[in-house]
């Protein structure tokens, strides 16, 4: 076998939690020719270890592997002959304790914020009773964390705000973190919907299948019950701390 023709692959983590522009920043990689990438691959292995009811449920689980193990080896095993980045997008609430986190060495890790207030309004749109585990900010602080100690002194944290009003400003350092070029095709991608997406797509991506770039943030009003906004208070300490240290643009 003539191995010279394989290249490394450098594997990027997008650590985000639900409603936070992360599938657009999926598209914006995808739209890079040397870049293939994986749609949240915790998925079937985070809903066969809860009782958690969301849409699809059991496509979810039988078209995805339930082991965390196995996922973990997809995500940091294998070769390329063309695309020569696998970016990979993960959600922090699919990220249970019994994952453990050793694998977490072999990639580049990158944490994607946004208000607990926002996150909160937007998920309850499609699932009014709504946990704090479902939003992901404790499991995404546990991650950092980790990283932080184990894994890269200075992690790069990006607010999902600054990548809507400076996307060019935003990608490019998320691609000096990885050690690669940031590429003008990022910028803009064309509409519809992509292979690469999970089987869920038709339940929660409408908006990211009518984009074709970022948009700027605007002034949105955030109406929250009494219960939701006692669920954004106790995740607020994380992001808090998360937001301190963010990259500013």
């Amino acid at each position: 076998m003539n191995t010279s023709a394989y290249k490394s692959i450098t594997r990027i983590a997008m650590w985000s939690g639900p409603r936070n522009i992360s599938t657009a920043l999926m598209r914006a990689w995808e739209n890079r020719a040397d870049t293939f990438v994986t749609d949240e691959p915790f998925y079937a292995y985070y809903l066969t270890n809860t009782d958690v009811d969301h849409p699809g449920r059991a496509d979810i689980i039988r078209t995805q592997p339930t082991q965390w193990q196995e996922v973990a080896h997809r995500c940091t095993t294998g070769t390329a002959t063309t695309e020569t980045i696998h970016y990979q997008k993960h959600m922090t609430q699919h990220m249970l304790p019994t994952i453990k986190m050793d694998w977490l060495e072999k990639l580049v890790n990158i944490f994607l914020i946004r208000s607990p207030q926002a996150v909160a309004s937007s998920y309850a749109k499609a699932r009014p009773d709504l946990t704090a585990s479902d939003l992901g900010f404790e499991q995404q602080h546990r991650l950092y964390q980790h990283v932080l100690n184990h894994v890269d002194s200075n992690p790069l944290v990006i607010n999902s705000d600054d990548v809507r009003n400076h996307p060019e400003q935003a990608l490019s350092a998320m691609c000096r973190k990885a050690g690669i070029a940031f590429d003008q095709a990022m910028l803009t991608w064309r509409k519809g919907r992509r292979e690469s997406d999970g089987i869920w797509a038709p339940h929660w991506y409408k908006n990211v299948e009518d984009s074709t770039g970022f948009q700027p943030t605007t002034a949105t009003p955030i109406e929250l019950d009494e219960t939701q906004t006692k669920i954004a208070d106790l995740c607020q300490p994380y992001y808090d701390e998360m937001l301190s240290r963010c990259q500013k643009f």
